[in-house]
């Protein structure tokens, strides 16, 4: 009896163990199937040549300038893994301009030419885990282009071939609606044995400003805000943004006097504040807008007190039809009185956006040309036209106004009206993954345009026009359609 008692408990134990088998070799192949079902990996591209006739584009040019005419290509490679509670990706691209790599031609440098660079370079980490009720909550580390709403004040500059990135850690999260990202950088020239000082100035002979909205400094660290809501009616986002620059003085010497600037200790620290609203008053009625104030101290150090507001609107004209005017105001100084380095600076500046989007093609304001210091006011007429389910028709017309007085450098003002633009564009989709896309505009614009206080330009030509085409091709290169 105790024998048989004895094999009914070794088979038992048997299979016990092939259970124990059965279910840790069960508990591997989900596991594996799962991380291979949650794995992804993309790759894409993007190369987009962009022919362009420039006859006074980005700043008035004198009468008897010559037109400019070039094709500038951006090629860009991108790929991207997604894993087990992680996310990687890296954009390689190579910005040149057609005939600047000939054998004959010395370049100086590839970085002063742009070239090849590291656009985006990032890992984000899930800190939350498949069973968590938070839809997202992650880290997200690296090189990495940062967008919010419309982008007037926070965007990627796509239109700019070399567009914009930043070196930065975000504290991301997104659950029912709403989105909360907190945002912080740290930027250094190189690996130092001691201090912290940097230098956002970038070098003469680059031909570039560090930003494109003319600030001419790159920030030294930077901290933000962002949280937005999804609403039945609309959005409603609020940003609080701190850029901080280092502090410098000025030290002249030499015969003749040469002043040079001397980085130090310290920053200075430029706050932005405000909301941003995209609401549908009816289905076929859309309002859009901003509203924001700076303060602090600016690059130079001298104290800030600036604001911008902004609102446009959408109807829906029949099915295909979309029109709708809107206005800009940035606040500036008055140019009547005398700058010091204690005086209060009233110039808002609509940090790192995409300026190209909202204050004409031409990019004549906050793009890469300067236009003085006494702000914008932009009344604008905006229409697009679907004209197949492929081709869509754009024409906006703007009139530019300076939101403060303008000086005749006579002790009197001049008129404040700078001048009216005109922007066409046409937009084709060929098949999903190519776009053709040509633009024209002209500006009319006033003697108070190519002003001192302005564009400060001699003998100009108030006729400018500027003309592209753009090929625009991204390829999904696992799509195997």
């Amino acid at each position: 009896m105790q024998k048989i008692t004895t094999t009914i408990q070794k088979i038992k134990a048997l299979k016990k163990r092939k259970n124990s088998k059965s279910i840790l070799l069960g508990l591997a192949i989900t596991l594996f199937g799962y991380n291979a079902a949650n794995a992804q990996l993309t790759a894409s591209g993007q190369f987009r040549p962009r022919t362009e006739f420039r006859d006074g584009y980005s700043t008035l040019q004198s009468k008897d300038a010559e037109t400019a005419v070039f094709t500038s290509q951006r090629t860009r490679l991108n790929v991207g893994f997604t894993g087990y509670r992680f996310k990687f990706f890296v954009a390689v691209q190579d910005v040149r301009v057609w005939g600047q790599d000939a054998s004959t031609i010395n370049r100086v440098t590839t970085a002063e030419n742009n070239g090849i660079q590291l656009h985006e370079a990032w890992g984000e980490i899930m800190l939350n885990d498949t069973v968590s009720s938070i839809q997202n909550l992650s880290l997200k580390i690296g090189r990495q282009e940062i967008s919010y709403d419309d982008q007037k004040v926070i965007g990627a500059l796509d239109w700019l071939q070399q567009a914009r990135y930043h070196d930065a850690i975000v504290l991301k999260y997104f659950n029912k609606g709403w989105t909360a990202d907190f945002g912080a950088a740290f930027n250094q020239n190189k690996e130092l044995l001691a201090g912290t000082i940097y230098n956002g100035v970038p070098a003469a002979t680059s031909g570039y400003t560090a930003g494109t909205n003319g600030l001419g400094t790159n920030y030294k660290s930077l901290e933000y805000a962002y949280i937005a809501k999804k609403f039945f009616f609309g959005d409603i986002s609020f940003l609080f943004l701190s850029d901080n620059f280092n502090k410098y003085t000025n030290v002249t010497a030499g015969t003749p006097p040469v002043v040079t600037k001397v980085n130090e200790q310290g920053i200075w620290t430029r706050n932005t504040t405000g909301f941003y609203y995209n609401v549908n008053a009816t289905r076929k009625l859309k309002f859009e807008g901003s509203l924001y104030h700076q303060f602090g101290h600016d690059k130079n150090g001298r104290g800030l007190n600036s604001n911008l507001a902004s609102i446009t609107s959408t109807l829906q004209v029949g099915r295909k039809l979309f029109v709708g005017p809107g206005i800009d105001y940035l606040s500036g100084n008055d140019g009547t009185k005398a700058v010091t380095a204690t005086s209060e600076n009233n110039l808002f500046d609509p940090l790192y956006g995409t300026p190209h989007k909202f204050w004409g093609t031409m990019d004549y304001f906050y793009a890469s040309s300067g236009f003085g210091a006494q702000g914008l006011l932009n009344y604008f007429l905006k229409a697009k036209y679907n004209l197949k389910d492929n081709l869509t028709l754009f024409a906006d017309i703007h009139c530019f106004e300076s939101a403060n007085s303008l000086s005749n450098g006579a002790g009197g003002k001049q008129t404040s009206y700078l001048g009216t633009e005109l922007d066409l564009k046409m937009s084709y989709n060929m098949t999903k993954m190519i776009n053709i896309e040509a633009g024209y505009s002209f500006m009319q614009a006033t003697n108070s345009m190519s002003s001192a206080q302005v564009k400060n330009v001699a003998n100009a030509n108030l006729t400018p026009q500027w003309a592209y085409v753009m090929v625009n091709i991204k390829p999904n290169f696992l799509n195997k359609k």
